[in-house]
């Protein structure tokens, strides 16, 4: 249901999903674990978002000095003035979610930069943000923006779902670091595959997980329909839904991603896999159309086979590449040199799978 409510969503091209201030810090912290100095002496652009709310300006903002970053910089996308209502903050940074008014349109997008302290009492934090009126509406795509964006050394945020495939478009051509949210879909997506393959990008420390119970969990605005089965209405009154199958992409390190998956043997995953679709039997199933075996679950790949293994695809938040190598993906009836149809066993369509091969 969760996957339909994005589904919906990118067919209506709604992208206000509003990220949480906890998930961006538990996030970004966990880069801070492997490497201290990941963004010391970087700047960082945080598009896609309304600086005058947005949990991403204040994370950065108030952490300026501890990151040691160089530059902060925060634009926000303007409704066309073609008489659009949408959401516009009332007062600055006074509520943990954006106050939304119907009667209100903006023409112009901001523009959010941090690099002082202008307030002079020694720190450089979110009282020291300065902003201004862009000249454009703030679309990432326009001139005004790309520059910007070649300006900035990373860039994090998250970006319009139903524009995933052009925002990442975006960052890859200018050669950026980055960390941006997703879904799982995108993973099989031509444009998004290959860079996964060829090691360009990962998922990043949180992806496809539950925490406290919940998977990812976002903001929406008012009016948004409350469907699906992991929803709910804070005390003040704020919408939130959780999404399944929703995290983080990058391509900065992080230590999660090259801790090797502790596997059984093929012969011991037949005897003694908790799955009732490996258990038991003498051997793993071939795909119709293509010389790989069939591995239904992450866990149940055996540690000891050495041929071509059809995986699924959340796999990928597993995946240590130190350990496998992704050849391609059976995902979709667009046969290239990357995916090969979809995947068959016994003239029954299964799930999109990922195609590995242990390294040797």
């Amino acid at each position: 249901m969760a996957n339909e409510t994005l589904s919906k969503a990118k067919e209506a091209k709604n992208d206000e999903f509003y990220t949480q201030y906890h998930d961006i810090e538990r996030e970004v912290e966990a880069y801070l674990d492997y490497d201290p100095n990941v963004f010391r002496g970087k700047t960082v652009l945080l598009p896609c978002d309304d600086p005058e709310w947005s949990n991403f300006t204040r994370y950065f903002a108030q952490n300026f000095e501890r990151l040691g970053l160089k530059k902060l910089i925060s634009t926000s996308y303007a409704y066309e003035s073609k008489k659009i209502k949408g959401p516009i903050q009332l007062t600055l940074f006074e509520t943990d979610a954006p106050q939304f008014d119907a009667n209100k349109t903006q023409t112009h997008g901001k523009i959010f930069v941090l690099t002082k302290d202008i307030t002079g009492d020694g720190r450089i934090n979110i009282d020291d943000l300065e902003w201004q009126y862009l000249e454009g509406d703030g679309d990432f795509r326009s001139k005004e923006v790309t520059q910007l964006r070649n300006e900035a050394d990373i860039i994090v945020t998250n970006p319009p779902f139903s524009l995933f495939r052009e925002f990442l478009a975006w960052i890859v051509e200018a050669e950026k670091k980055f960390l941006i949210i997703g879904n799982i879909n995108v993973i099989t997506y031509k444009e998004v595959f290959p860079l996964i393959k060829n090691n360009k990008i990962w998922t990043g420390c949180r992806f496809n997980k539950r925490v406290n119970g919940k998977n990812m969990t976002f903001l929406v605005p008012p009016t948004y329909p409350m469907i699906g089965t992991e929803v709910f209405v804070d005390e003040k009154g704020n919408k939130f839904i959780s999404v399944a199958g929703t995290g983080w992409f990058t391509n900065l390190e992080h230590g999660r991603r090259h801790q090797p998956l502790q596997l059984m043997t093929l012969e011991d995953n037949l005897k003694y896999s908790k799955h009732k679709e490996v258990k038991g039997r003498t051997k793993y199933d071939h795909y119709d159309n293509y010389n790989a075996i069939e591995v239904p679950y992450t866990d149940a790949i055996p540690s000891d086979y050495d041929g071509i293994m059809g995986v699924p695809v959340s796999f990928l938040d597993k995946y240590c590449p130190e350990q496998f190598e992704i050849l391609g993906q059976m995902a979709n009836t667009n046969v290239d040199e990357h995916n090969f149809g979809y995947p068959f066993v016994n003239g029954i369509r299964k799930y999109a799978r990922i195609l590995i091969r242990k390294k040797q």
